[in-house]
């Protein structure tokens, strides 16, 4: 397994910061998300009280499209898409289901999908995207700093975008600045927001 690159979990209270950082660990291991993470900075200050976490992902994997998996063969009246990787076979036949319609969409067998539908474009067939891994990734890690934040601080606002995100919670209002604490902790890491 990959470590991150930078991990610091900062607070003014020594033994305050070391008990975060157990808990930081414990979770994103929990939730596999240390593979991913390329860089995170926690800050916290139970005084404020504030909690800020910004982080910095791996390249994340691309969109899975059927022809990642599948072979697809188009003949008049159908289209006959053989499964290499049973794997995506639940989320593609969703796909199809509501491009297509259920009554269109055949499996004779596990590894075997035939669509019933005529003039197909197979290029078009093959560029159909079934996961973006990126879109659960950022849900799970703004949901373990989430588990990660102290109990009580329910007043949170998170970004995620290309490869960076953050989340800062609070148990009172967000100070009015709060961007500009995030960029200081991005330069903290060598990156900016």
């Amino acid at each position: 397994m990959d470590a991150i690159e930078y991990f610091e979990v900062e607070c003014p209270e020594v033994a305050g910061g070391n008990y975060y950082r157990r808990i930081a660990d414990v979770v994103l291991l929990d939730h596999n998300l240390l593979r991913v993470i390329k860089k995170l900075h926690i800050f916290i200050d139970p005084q404020v009280p504030i909690f800020i976490a910004v982080g910095v992902t791996k390249k994340i994997p691309h969109v899975v499209r059927i022809r990642d998996f599948a072979d697809v063969n188009v003949q008049e009246q159908k289209v006959t898409i053989s499964i290499g990787d049973e794997a995506y076979l639940a989320p593609l036949l969703k796909i199809l289901w509501e491009e297509y319609g259920k009554e269109r969409v055949n499996q004779p067998d596990r590894f075997t999908i035939v669509l019933n539908i005529e003039g197909a474009d197979r290029a078009r067939i093959e560029e159909i995207p079934v996961i973006d891994p990126s879109e659960s990734l950022y849900k799970d890690l703004i949901y373990a700093l989430q588990v990660i934040q102290p109990e009580g601080f329910k007043v949170r606002r998170q970004y995620y975008g290309k490869e960076k995100f953050y989340l800062v919670a609070s148990e009172n209002t967000l100070p009015e600045h709060f961007e500009d604490l995030v960029r200081e902790k991005f330069a903290l890491m060598g990156e900016s927001l």
